[in-house]
């Protein structure tokens, strides 16, 4: 073998698959065939399942510090500001639940953050290589890349988006719609003279639902715009001429437009891999599931297949690997069913549809009733999301169980007196000793239902494995 797995496409779903792979010491090459590194927005919404995904990755510190927290959105109606919205309510961490709310950042700021996270593990990313046909047998895959070279590889991962080669050349169904009668325009564009510490929705009073939205994105000068268009712009001009009139018609000509980064209209296209998965080739990311820009779960989505499917090849043991499709095809058809009602609501005007709420933050995703999820009862239960929690250790050091959980392996916890493999767990009060950690305030005891002698083990993507 050239290498053990060769992904194809260097988008935040392929860089978090290759991350994964690395830090476990697996030969992985990563290649796109782009000639340069995408410059726009794109994703820019990361929830904060995705935040916990990354503190294990450990990129979350540079993400924080790159992007930016939920900003009020100032609605200007016929060039007067009316008032402000906030698309999420304000929620206050707690010990279970670190990263309440969603965090801003364009998409290409959290790619350069993954590749030089890959980087560390010496992976880098190989552009302008196509891959260009591929051929799989009992024992592995034979690649054919543009720049004329041949890769023998264990597995192939596509995880090159929604036009996906690699999902094409395999034959499976892209099942779905794509709705030619709703449009929207969207892009990134510099706008001087707007306050960049809000968001900002211009309309008209006499239709304060259609409009247009400028949302700003952190580390750069760009706002991200979008605007639904109506049944007569089905052909709408995307360049910045085009786009500062939408805008001077709503505005009344108060905010000048410049640097235009990138523009397009889209149409929904919400589709669903019949399968994501072919004998050794598996697809991710837009490459297995598509979904409205609504909800700001596409990308989301995207990460967390890399993330559940880079401990499983890493492992390769064949119940992992084959519970790979049915965790996450699962999934991402309950996210696209979310998705897509959300979009419903921008195109029926429904006025909370700039809200969100809990069901987009995907904290419940969960693998209940999965091949790797032995049947449970209570509140927490085989193949549910690990909480977070606060522990003291021996020193009285403040310690927290996603960093037990954080890196390649799974985490065994034992709760109370008893044989522990992993971590022992101490009632609160207790006095730690060694090893032994005591749980501050009871929240570990309380988020685990746990009872003496309770064992519990974490799978490395966070999830619960198995309660005893």
């Amino acid at each position: 073998m050239d290498t053990r797995v060769l992904i194809a496409g260097a988008g935040p779903t392929g860089l978090t698959l290759a991350i994964e792979l690395a830090r476990r010491d697996v030969a992985v090459r990563i290649i796109d065939k782009a000639e340069t590194y995408f410059v726009g927005s794109r994703g820019d919404g990361l929830q904060p399942r995705t935040l916990e995904i990354f503190e294990d990755l450990g990129v979350l510190d540079a993400v924080l510090a790159a992007g930016a927290a939920p900003v009020p959105m100032k609605i200007h109606l016929g060039g007067e500001v009316v008032g402000e919205r906030m698309m999420f309510d304000p929620v206050e961490p707690t010990p279970a639940k670190p990263y309440p709310t969603g965090w801003f950042l364009g998409q290409s700021q959290t790619e350069g953050i993954l590749r030089d996270r890959l980087a560390e593990f010496g992976v880098h990313v190989e552009l302008s290589t196509a891959l260009t046909g591929f051929e799989q047998d009992a024992d592995g895959v034979t690649a054919t890349l543009s720049t004329g070279e041949t890769v023998r590889a264990e597995y192939l991962a596509g995880a090159d988006g929604g036009k996906s080669f690699v999902r094409k050349t395999l034959g499976i169904a892209f099942q779905g719609s794509t709705d030619e009668s709703i449009r929207m325009l969207l892009g990134d564009v510099h706008a001087e003279g707007l306050d960049r510490a809000y968001g900002h929705w211009f309309a008209t009073p006499e239709d304060p639902m259609s409009g247009m939205m400028f949302s700003p994105l952190p580390g750069t000068p760009w706002f991200q715009f979008g605007a639904p268009l109506g049944d007569g712009e089905l052909d709408a001009e995307t360049a910045l001429p085009a786009v500062q009139a939408r805008l001077d018609a709503l505005s009344g000509g108060t905010v000048k437009l410049s640097d235009l980064a990138w523009s397009t209209v889209w149409r929904p296209n919400v589709r669903l891999a019949e399968r994501f998965r072919d004998g050794r080739v598996f697809l991710a990311g837009d490459a297995a599931h598509v979904h409205p820009p609504t909800g700001g779960q596409g990308l989301n989505t995207g990460v967390g297949d890399g993330y559940n499917l880079g401990w499983k090849l890493a492992d390769g043991a064949p119940e992992l690997i084959d519970s790979y499709e049915a965790e996450r095809r699962t999934n991402a058809a309950r996210v696209l069913g979310i998705s897509t009602e959300l979009m419903q609501k921008y195109v029926d005007g429904d006025e909370d549809a700039h809200r969100r709420g809990e069901d987009t933050q995907q904290l419940d995703i969960s693998y209940r009733g999965g091949p790797l999820s032995p049947a449970g009862t209570g509140a927490l239960r085989p193949g549910d999301r690990a909480p977070d929690a606060p522990l003291l250790d021996a020193n009285g050091k403040r310690v927290r169980l996603f960093e037990l959980f954080r890196g390649p392996h799974a985490t065994s916890l034992t709760f109370g007196d008893g044989p522990a493999e992993g971590y022992r767990i101490l009632p609160a009060g207790s006095v730690a000793t060694g090893a032994d950690l005591v749980d501050d305030g009871g929240h570990a005891y309380a988020a685990y239902e746990a009872e003496d002698g309770r064992q519990v083990l974490i799978r490395p993507d966070g999830y619960v494995w198995s309660i005893a």
